[in-house]
């Protein structure tokens, strides 16, 4: 029976939310194929940290060692590739994050088995992957097929798959193992973490979304809607549009060539629906759209809708907080 990996990304003492979303596409996978869930954490001395991943996987492989505790690109890579050799795992997800675009290149490399980066959605058929992933800048949707191949690698963009809170299942069996004592000594040396400016936000973490588009007309009225997302407890994004013109961080960005999100709710103000940006709200809970135009895009995806002037509405919610 063959397997399915998942690299658990951790940071700080956490999990990181990309791994429970891997593991829940993982497990839809297996469910329709004979392999089973494995997943690899390298440190994370928290005992919760293996308690919890068991209860997605079949089987949990842990490595506990202080020099694991930190992301260190030599180490992951040299272990990982011990165990993709050593496994021959059908398919690994690796998050495409900072420690993915390091980690599954080399792995590719040093395995020989092939890569697709970047996915929004995997499938099989007829025994091998097929990934989807956005091309010209979000604009289109490809899938991929990989030529024939012992094993296949993909990362997967965060926020594509949205995990429930929980699963049901019994729990996996956990293999704590040693390191081997034959490994390389890493070129790199972890120093300190250094946090981003208190203005560089997560959205993708947020559960109450604020998001602004073309239609805020100019980039002074930020400020206004800013205003009301503090009000709300929110978090401010944006479309495209408004990234386009410098008026806001790409971090704030929501859509394929920003950030998918899944907030409980998302309040679109002045933002006509690119299906480039609807296809980053998928994930959301419920939508409420503002927006002047009765035919934009946007109300068709809507839970929600008021058409009228975004900032006669932003100064009524004001009133109400």
């Amino acid at each position: 029976m063959g397997e399915i990996f998942v690299v658990v990304e951790h940071r700080k003492g956490e999990i990181r939310e990309i791994t429970f979303e891997m593991l829940f596409k993982a497990r839809e996978l297996c469910r329709t194929s004979s392999h089973n869930l494995t997943a690899l954490l390298l440190g994370g001395k928290d005992q919760g940290f293996v308690n919890n991943l068991a209860k997605w996987a079949d089987r949990v492989i842990a490595f506990e060692d202080n020099r694991l505790e930190v992301f260190n690109a030599d180490l992951y890579k040299e272990i990982l590739n011990r165990l993709i050799l050593e496994h021959t795992p059908f398919l690994t997800f690796i998050g495409h994050t900072s420690w993915g675009m390091d980690l599954a290149p080399a792995l590719s490399i040093k395995t020989g088995f092939p890569l697709a980066t970047d996915c929004v959605d995997i499938q099989t058929e007829d025994g091998r992957p097929i990934v989807t992933r956005q091309i010209y800048s979000g604009k289109l949707f490809s899938k991929v097929s990989f030529k024939e191949s012992p094993g296949y690698l993909v990362t997967v963009r965060p926020g594509a798959f949205l995990p429930p809170d929980g699963v049901e299942k019994n729990p996996g069996e956990i293999m704590m193992q040693e390191l081997p004592s034959d490994l390389t000594e890493p070129e790199k040396e972890f120093i300190e973490f250094v946090d981003t400016g208190a203005g560089e936000i997560d959205i993708t973490q947020a559960e109450l979304l604020v998001s602004i588009g073309r239609g805020v007309g100019e980039e002074e009225n930020i400020a206004t809607i800013k205003e009301l997302a503090d009000l709300m407890g929110a978090t401010l994004s944006c479309s495209r549009p408004v990234v386009d013109k410098n008026w806001l961080p790409k971090y704030h960005q929501v859509g394929t060539s920003g950030k998918s999100v899944k907030p409980k709710v998302y309040l679109a103000l002045g933002i006509s629906g690119a299906f480039q940006h609807v296809a980053g709200i998928t994930g959301a809970g419920t939508v409420i759209a503002i927006n002047k135009d009765r035919k934009a895009p946007i109300f068709r995806v809507a839970d929600y809708g008021i058409s009228d002037d975004l900032f006669k509405v932003a100064d009524a919610l004001k009133a109400e907080f």
